[in-house]
């Protein structure tokens, strides 16, 4: 199994795409803590884990708070000994259009999705998790949303987010190689998806961006099994390799030229 032994943190896992997540995660062998707001159905995606032989524990929190994500990994860490494998994936709350300027909360919302993706739960979780990470000497770290070169920015602050979120991971990534942590975005052509990964879903695949099906060499938009199935795959031993990374899971949407 490609995650045998491995330990992971999933936030938002009781979301259509962490919900597949986790799954697979479980499946390829890995001990999976799921955390999120909604304690129902974190409950639900663990009782289909342990249904399938897998382990699984749940932690209700918000993912943007600070001493919830530190006593969170701290006692993942000592509880299951160690943090191998750490992927935010809570929805950005993102609306993907301009707000109307006489709405009275312009600024605030075209700017609400920036701090959520990048200045502070990813922030926050990355942190949490590197700090046991760097003590082993190894660790990987996912997210999920990175915009194409190509891609064009919708006028919303959602893909303002992506553009932070690719600088943070960036930046992690510049201090933490050194330690032999991994850190990685996985990126889909599926906008309306990543907008609300962290909301409650049933796992199934969403009609993805308007105009997207048509564009796509593949004629297929990637699915949370898709996303999860890359995602394992990235996270595991096989791909040391990929590091200081965005990994393309389009179906060909967005193109990396």
């Amino acid at each position: 199994m490609l995650l045998e032994n491995k330990v992971a943190v999933i936030y938002g896992a009781g979301g259509r795409i962490g919900r597949a997540v986790a799954r697979t995660f479980a499946r390829e062998g890995a001990e999976v803590f799921l955390a999120g707001r909604t304690r129902a159905t974190l409950d639900d995606v663990a009782d289909e884990i342990r249904s399938a032989g897998g382990t699984a524990v749940t932690t209700r929190l918000d993912a943007r708070d600070e001493k919830d994500v530190t006593a969170f990994v701290d006692g993942v860490a000592g509880r299951a000994g160690r943090v191998d494998i750490s992927f935010n994936l809570i929805g950005y709350g993102a609306a993907r259009k301009l707000p109307k300027p006489s709405a009275g909360h312009f600024a605030a919302e075209f700017a609400r999705p920036v701090p959520t993706a990048a200045t502070w739960s990813h922030f926050l979780t990355t942190g949490a998790a590197a700090r046991h990470m760097v003590v082993r000497g190894s660790g990987v770290i996912l997210a999920l949303g990175g915009p194409s070169p190509t891609s064009a920015a919708g006028p919303g602050g959602f893909d303002v987010a992506l553009d932070a979120l690719e600088g943070l991971r960036r930046q992690w990534a510049t201090q933490l190689d050194r330690y032999g942590i991994r850190v990685v975005t996985l990126k889909t052509g599926d906008g309306d998806a990543i907008a609300s990964i962290g909301e409650t879903g049933t796992g199934e695949a969403g009609r993805g961006d308007a105009g997207v099906e048509e564009t796509q060499p593949l004629s297929l938009t990637a699915t949370p099994a898709d996303i999860a199935a890359a995602a394992t795959l990235v996270a595991s031993d096989r791909a040391r390799a990929m590091a200081s990374a965005t990994v393309n899971v389009s179906c060909g949407a967005l193109v990396d030229l």
